[in-house]
């Protein structure tokens, strides 16, 4: 195989995401070590990890799939508490602090995808407006369902479950997993930023495989022309089912990640405006573009931070800077000027290919 054909358009767009995250890692490491990173900074990096992933299994439903999803902070929250309930039900048993991450991950993207397979079932037979409003509703209901489950461990070892009202069995001296309204406290903080860099690693790996197999050009074809791809024998229903699933796991998997990064964690932090938060990170990103989602997701999840001494108007800046960059990523004169502009490189390159060629 030539060098000219492996380093296809596709490959080389995949391997630079793949660079940017390692360079980023490295370099945040560096900085880190020399004791150059403020504390603050310390402690959004876990949940920049977590944001980028969430961004990044979005874009897939989003930019590859073509479909709207205003509830994607619903499968986070489910991968949130059942990362969280496993780690809890498992740390005596699961000694090694990434092990445990690693089963806990794995759990909550098991059960978001399985969440995914039964939301997905009704849900993926609509389309447009319809389908943004379900998922819409997906969301509140599942912060609604987290805000009134109790799960708890009684003395005896016996899993007691309550929706609403705490079980009786779950008397004092008993493991509470899920505390109702109260979520859920005393949680170990196992997620490191490795992890997060390594679940980024991971999710670009499964998406960018996908997008270029059978499946990822069935997808496709599909969000381009339903119509045409059900005449070809394409099963729309199938095949929209697995991007659909594979974007939910992902997303729990995120959810585990974040939650447990933090000692207490609640359905709250999971709610419509999470949802919308990721929706944008996409948008501004590109849609099917992954490394602009991982740069909007870095950036934006910084910018409120970085704009913290400025208290007062700190939302309000961060308001007009989402505006302007909206507005600039997407005016045709200046799509039209990094166009010229990729153009000239792209004739620079192929006139010194010619001359190192004669």
């Amino acid at each position: 195989m030539s060098t000219k054909k492996f380093f296809t358009k596709d490959r080389v767009k995949n391997l630079s995401a793949y660079l940017l995250v390692i360079i980023a890692y490295v370099v945040v490491q560096i900085i880190s070590a020399g004791g150059g990173l403020p504390s603050m900074y310390k402690g959004l990096l876990v949940p920049i990890c977590a944001y980028v992933v969430m961004a990044l299994s979005l874009n897939l439903t989003v930019g590859i799939l073509g479909e709207l999803s205003l509830g994607h902070a619903g499968f986070m929250s489910v991968g949130a508490f059942t990362g969280v309930a496993i780690s809890i039900a498992l740390r005596d048993s699961i000694t090694a602090p990434w092990l445990l991450l690693l089963v806990a991950m794995v759990c909550g993207a098991i059960m978001a995808a399985l969440f995914g397979v039964i939301i997905g079932i009704p849900v993926l037979r609509l389309k447009g407006d319809y389908l943004a409003i379900v998922t819409l509703a997906f969301g509140e209901i599942i912060k609604s369902l987290f805000t009134n489950l109790y799960l708890g461990i009684d003395p005896e070892g016996v899993l007691r479950i309550g929706l609403v009202n705490k079980p009786e069995e779950l008397i004092t001296g008993s493991k509470m997993l899920i505390n109702g309204a109260l979520g859920i406290s005393g949680v170990q903080k196992i997620s490191t930023f490795t992890a997060g860099v390594i679940l980024i690693i991971v999710s670009l790996i499964l998406i960018f495989n996908t997008v270029n197999s059978r499946t990822g050009r069935a997808v496709m074809a599909i969000r381009d022309n339903r119509i045409a791809a059900e005449c070809v024998g394409i099963n729309v229903t199938k095949y929209k089912m697995i991007a659909f699933v594979m974007s939910a796991a992902i997303a729990g998997a995120a959810g585990t990640l974040y939650s447990l990064n933090y000692s207490t964690i609640a359905a709250s932090k999971f709610d419509f405006n999470t949802s919308i938060l990721i929706l944008v990170f996409v948008v501004l990103g590109g849609q099917g573009n992954m490394i602009g989602s991982i740069i909007a997701a870095t950036v934006l999840t910084i910018l409120p931070e970085a704009l913290r001494e400025f208290a007062d108007y700190r939302m309000l800046v961060y308001a007009i800077v989402l505006i302007i960059i909206m507005l600039v990523t997407n005016n045709p004169t200046f799509k039209m000027f990094a166009e010229k502009i990729r153009s000239s490189l792209k004739k620079k390159k192929n006139k010194k290919t010619v001359k190192e060629g004669n």
